[in-house]
Parts: structure tokens; sequence; C-alpha cells
């Protein structure tokens, strides 16, 4: 078992009001990688200053009933769980009260890739998004409509705000049409043209793009942000951006992720 937990953390366990547990792999994508270290490190500071616990694992075998017992916030960093009594725990946890907040990739699913559409009560009904369609490039910041000003997320948010580089997901279905699904943020038509290419397709210039939402049956609420802007042109590998150094967008997130902790 590989789980990490920051010491200044543990030592408040006795006195934090929940406990958030965020599962990561930050094996391939460099853009992902780089926004699961600026993740942990970001929860770790906000876990002192607003009295929660945050530890991270890498090992996805952690994803158990007995494991999940221990916390009332699951966190995918970037991938999701592959294997099957992985899958059938985490479904176990959310179906009885667990909450879960994901990022950007852990929506990820493309058949006749390294991550098939293969789990359907995943995308189709708790996600509800479906399979990844197509996204822009290259990461860029849009201008986020707050679509619920009552809802918690919105806490302290503006009607609209300039997001963080990020590669954007669109998505096999509508989610308008889910009775279920709540939206929470989406591109603003201000945005467009969004992306820079170079391919066409990777620009989009209308639409309407949910970016963050919540599905009204469980405890959870998904956002597309996650991935830097990174200097793969150059052999550097540098980033070239960072999801953190948003103070509204962090709003939004922080916003989230004390919603899920509440009981």
């Amino acid at each position: 078992m590989s789980v990490f937990t920051f010491p200044e953390i543990t030592a408040q366990n006795k006195t934090a009001t929940f406990k958030v547990i965020g599962f990561y792999t930050a094996k391939h994508d460099q853009a992902h990688i780089s926004f699961v270290h600026e993740a942990n490190k970001y929860f770790t500071e906000m876990a002192e200053k607003k009295h929660f616990q945050y530890d991270s694992t890498n090992d996805w075998n952690n994803l158990n009933q007995e494991f999940l017992s221990k916390y009332q916030v699951v966190i995918f960093l970037d991938t999701r769980p592959e294997m099957p009594e992985q899958r059938a725990a985490f479904q176990q946890y959310m179906e009885n009260g667990g909450a879960w907040l994901g990022f950007h990739f852990s929506a990820f699913a493309l058949n006749n890739s390294t991550y098939p559409q293969n789990w359907d009560w995943y995308h189709e009904n708790f996600l509800g998004s479906g399979e990844y369609k197509s996204n822009t490039w290259r990461p860029t910041s849009a201008i986020l409509r707050v679509e619920n000003a009552k809802h918690p997320t919105s806490k302290h948010l503006p009607k609209t705000f300039k997001s963080a580089p990020n590669e954007w997901y669109r998505w096999a279905n509508d989610l308008r049409k889910n009775p279920s699904i709540e939206v929470l943020l989406s591109v603003h038509p201000n945005s467009f043209p969004l992306g820079t290419g170079p391919k066409a397709h990777e620009i989009w210039h209308s639409g309407d793009y949910p970016v963050a939402w919540t599905n009204k049956k469980y405890k959870m609420i998904y956002l597309n942000m996650g991935h830097n802007d990174i200097d793969y042109e150059h052999g550097t590998n540098a980033d070239l951006s960072n999801t953190f150094q948003n103070s509204l967008q962090n709003q939004f997130i922080l916003n989230a992720l004390l919603w899920l902790g509440k009981p």
C-alpha cells in the first residue's frame, strides 16, 4: 500500500472536519503529471487552512471498501480505476453516500484507445458525459459562465471569470438533456475562438460546452480543468501554465471540495 500523508495535516486528524483521499497515476502525459503535483501541493495547503485532512496515493488497489471507509471525499486527479474490483468498490462507495471530485482526464473514455468506454455505470450513469469526442488545442484560457449563482460552488464568484489555461473536452452526450445533471460552469460565448490549433478542428468557434457539473443522484462534481500547457515543442517539458495560479478558479474548486466534505 502506497499512501502519501502530509505530516502537518496528519497532526490535525483529531480536529479535521472531513478526510479526503486523492488517487492519481501521473505516469504518461507531462501535462497531467504537472497538474497532479500542483494539485497535491494545493490541497495540502488548503487542508491546513480549512481544517480537513488530505492524503494521496498512486496505488489504485487502495480503492477498496475498507480503505475508502476512512474518507468522506475521493478525488480522481488524472486517471480512473481500471480493475473490476476497484470499479465495484468505487460504485458501492458512491451509492452509499460517499463524495467524489474528478478532474479533466478522469472522465476520458475513447474506444480503440488505452482508455476505452468500457464502464457504463461511470461514463453514462454517474458522469453522464459518455465518450470523449474532441478537444481544443493548445491549452488556452476560457471565459467561464457561472450557471447557478445560488449553488454552494458559486460562493464569492462573479457571473463570469477567466479560467487558467486548459485543454477543453467535448463529449458524446448532451448533458443539458439529462435531468439528473446540473451544469455549474460552461464556456461563455466570449471565449470564442477557443484554442489556437494548428489543426482547424482544435479551435472552437461556437457551441455549448459544460466544463463543470454535478449529478444530483450522487454527491459528486466533475471539473474539466486539469491540463497544464507544456513546452513539448522544444523538448524541455517545462510548465508554460499552472492550473492553481488562478484565484477565481481556485475559489470554485475549494467551494466544490468544502461542499462535498459537508456531512
